[in-house]
């Protein structure tokens, strides 16, 4: 499937409907799920098991079974959030477990992990636990960070290394009262993390 169709089916999809501004909840915008995931299927990282840690409304879960992924789920700890990616996957036909559960309570092995962590802009460090659940979970990680992160995020995964990521723009909508514009256009870099 080319990128630019699984985008489309992508846009498809609803976020969330109550997000918590603690937990950063954004969307993940189909413009970012679809690099992320074209960018690990052309590595040949979406074949076996995929795990989507913080899925949300379950777009790169979706998006990974959608590309040929044999077995997905996808963990969350907010089952409203869970409610949405259960539809969501329905609408596109998308065979995906869903999983309520806390990120330290995330247990089984995974072939790759797709992930949208919190960028620890509202609680800091909140990423972390992520990024460790993902590396005890797989040997290969892809996950969203805000641009610059590389040498935090390169000294806090070792052994693991970074070998390869691509910078792509982010559109926020206007979601918390906080947000004073309708879009707001951040730059992201997506990681392949893995453990050697």
């Amino acid at each position: 499937m080319r990128q630019r169709h699984l985008e489309m089916m992508l846009e498809k999809l609803s976020g969330f409907r109550i997000p918590d501004p603690l937990k950063e909840q954004y969307s993940t915008p189909a413009t970012v799920a679809a690099e992320l995931l074209h960018f690990a299927f052309m590595r040949g990282d979406i074949t076996d098991t995929v795990y989507d840690l913080g899925c949300g409304g379950g777009i790169l879960a979706i998006g990974a079974k959608l590309l040929g992924a044999e077995k997905v789920i996808g963990f969350d700890d907010d089952s409203y959030a869970l409610e949405i990616a259960r539809a969501n996957a329905e609408k596109l036909g998308a065979k995906v477990e869903f999983e309520c559960c806390s990120i330290n309570d995330v247990h089984g092995k995974a072939h790759t992990v797709v992930m949208n962590p919190p960028f620890g802009a509202q609680v800091k460090g909140s990423d972390r636990p992520f990024l460790r659940k993902a590396l005890e979970l797989s040997s290969v990680v892809y996950s969203i960070h805000n641009a610059g992160s590389m040498e935090f995020i390169k000294k806090f995964i070792s052994p693991a290394v970074i070998t390869d990521y691509r910078m792509i723009d982010f559109p926020i909508k206007r979601t918390f009262r906080f947000h004073t514009k309708e879009v707001q256009v951040i730059k992201v870099e997506i990681y392949r993390i893995e453990k050697r």
